[in-house]
């Protein structure tokens, strides 16, 4: 391809992408359809501005690869296995019975053979990470009930697509079994050699890496690792994204996790958007036209029959209420990125005819592209409207100072009284107008009506020269959301947040956070060594008594922050903390009657 063609082929995709997403994001209908749209646009089908539709989906197919890796990063082993419960239980249900489900109709009522049957099962078992994950984003919902069990499920669909994805070539292969079992002994040997080559190598580059103190080497490094892991994987014959994953989960638990995650973010976005564009480019859309009959009966049986599966899932097993049952329906019962690179590799593997490929290709996107309508029509049967700002936000003209507030509440009005008072330049951002406009009639200065969520605000609040940043508002969701953007954008800013309970302090921990401060634990601990000393308690073993106390709580939620998602074990922990806080006062009190009789008999006014 020479520069000229180059030049023109990414201005028309810019140009797709710039008309495109805008459109549909502004309908709320998410940006993935607009890829999908703008890639229809500018294929043959439409008005033929690129024809090399097989060049432009392998370079695309990276930012699946990417995704992949971003999810890796934030599965740490140990919280993969925390989450064993609601992934490999809810998610092994799902696919299971919809693949069983799905490649059953296929064999008995269209006709195609074991094979062929097993890989449509499987494909349209899956449903769209991208989509859902994005949604659950912008309704603020990922942290919901349904949203949890959403991610669960899209989690192991994505564990589930890697084995899927080897599985083709020996499904294909006509060899005998020891080759077979050649080909499963390598598998395993080259699994195993990534696991313990990233384990022990892969650390100590990024330790080598970080003294360069130099971010374009650092994301170079990041790209070095995922290209090169799935390099290795593809010379072995095995999937790209099985190495990808792997390489994410190796480093979840580094120190390096959210930088990496922020460096790999704009390449991962801009991939997986042209991913998209080459899934709508390569739309048979002529097929909708010359049998429009096969093509919706397709698409309704696809959403029917998951829907049908999911239902008694989100009701019985996942616990959930009609209306979060319906949520989650909805984001689960369409078909996914993965089952287009499942069933191109099956069509290359002659596993399917290029024709069933391309219908089965059809209904996917289309089920896809109903998505974002049927979450915006699941939400005004459900009544759920997302919260409008009530006006324009205001636009931030202050000098760079050392802290930004996110929250100007009770919280975030005493730190900003102590700030001011010590000449500590500081910028406030409140997402409640009333509120601001409450506290502008007291004469606070650099207070600011805005979303702390919102990049453009932080770049204008100058977060990237900041020194602390304080997480004050006392929304948890919008706490995360604001906490997982600073640690993603501006590594480098201290962050101190104010948690409103356990579980707050739990997904705080998660993201990276340290040290949590819970808004009622310190008052309530205040409050009980006031009550022990009205009961007759002097006032340094009352202390006393409160400060093992919070040592003992502040050690027991640390271990607690690791088997959260385990709603057995939490119990069992707090139950077994009780005893154990238990053993331990009475231990004190048995010490403290063996000093007393040691010195003789109790005065009037010992407390013990």
């Amino acid at each position: 391809m020479d520069s000229h063609h180059l030049l023109q082929t990414a201005l028309v995709f810019l140009l797709a992408t710039v008309i495109a997403v805008p459109l549909t994001k502004r309908f709320r209908l998410g940006a993935v359809l607009g890829y999908l749209l703008a890639g229809v646009a500018i294929g043959p089908q439409l008005l033929g501005l690129i024809h090399d539709t097989s060049g432009v989906a392998s370079i695309a197919e990276f930012g699946v690869v990417l995704m992949l890796f971003v999810i890796g990063l934030e599965l740490s082993p140990q919280r993969l296995w925390v989450m064993r419960r609601s992934v490999f239980g809810t998610g092994i249900a799902q696919v299971l019975a919809s693949g069983l489900a799905i490649g059953a109709v296929a064999y008995w009522l269209f006709g195609l053979d074991g094979k062929a049957a097993f890989v449509v099962g499987g494909s349209l078992a899956l449903s769209s990470t991208a989509f859902g994950l994005q949604i659950l984003a912008e309704r603020k919902e990922a942290g919901s009930a349904y949203g949890r069990h959403v991610f669960a499920v899209l989690l192991f669909q994505d564990l589930a697509a890697i084995p899927l994805i080897a599985a083709l070539p020996l499904l294909a292969a006509s060899s005998a079994s020891h080759v077979e079992l050649l080909g499963v002994l390598r598998t395993i040997a080259v699994i195993v050699g990534v696991v313990v080559g990233g384990r022990y190598v892969l650390r100590a580059v990024f330790r080598f890496v970080a003294k360069a103190d130099s971010v374009e080497v650092s994301t170079a490094t990041a790209l070095l690792v995922v290209m090169g892991v799935a390099w290795l994987m593809e010379l072995a014959g095995l999937s790209a994204t099985l190495g990808a994953f792997l390489a994410g989960v190796l480093l979840a638990d580094s120190e390096y996790r959210h930088e990496m995650e922020s460096n790999i973010e704009p390449f991962k976005g801009l991939l997986l958007g042209l991913f998209f564009i080459s899934v709508g480019m390569s739309m048979e859309l002529s097929l909708l036209w010359h049998r429009p009959g096969l093509v919706l009966t397709l698409l309704a049986l696809l959403l029917a029959l998951k829907s049908v599966l999911l239902w008694p899932l989100g009701r019985w097993l996942c616990g959930l209420n009609r209306s979060d049952t319906l949520r989650l329906l909805v984001l689960l019962a369409a078909g996914g990125e993965f089952a287009f690179v499942v069933l191109r590799l099956a069509a290359e593997q002659r596993l399917l005819s290029v024709a069933q490929r391309d219908l089965l290709m059809l209904v996917i996107a289309l089920s896809m592209a109903l998505t974002p309508l049927l979450v915006v029509l699941a939400a005004k049967a459900l009544d759920l409207r997302p919260r409008q700002p009530s006006r324009e936000f205001d636009t931030i003209d202050t000098a760079p100072p050392r802290v930004i507030i996110a929250g100007f509440g009770r919280v975030g009005q005493i730190i900003a009284r102590v700030l001011r008072a010590q000449g500590i330049a500081f910028v406030a951002l409140e997402h409640s107008a009333d509120q601001v406009d409450l506290s502008r009639r007291f004469g606070t200065i650099n207070l600011f009506f805005g979303d702390p969520a919102r990049p453009e605000l932080l770049r204008a609040a100058h977060a990237a020269t900041a020194e602390v940043f304080v997480l004050a508002t006392d929304d948890p969701e919008a706490n995360l959301r604001t906490a997982r953007l600073v640690k993603r954008q501006y590594p480098h800013l201290k962050i101190v947040a104010r948690a409103r309970n356990r579980q707050h302090v739990f997904r705080l921990l998660d993201l990276g956070v340290d040290d949590p401060v819970r808004e009622t634990f310190h008052s309530s601990l205040k409050m009980t060594r006031k009550t022990l000393e009205a009961l007759g308690l002097s006032h340094e073993l009352a202390v006393d008594r409160v400060e093992r106390f919070r040592r003992y709580d502040e050690d027991l939620l640390q271990k607690q922050a690791l088997v959260y998602d385990d709603e057995t074990k939490l119990m069992q922990s707090t139950r077994d903390a009780l005893v154990d806080l238990q053993r331990l006062f009475e231990a004190d009190a048995e010490r403290a009657a063996e000093r007393q009789r040691d010195k003789g008999p109790a005065t009037p006014d010992s407390p013990e």
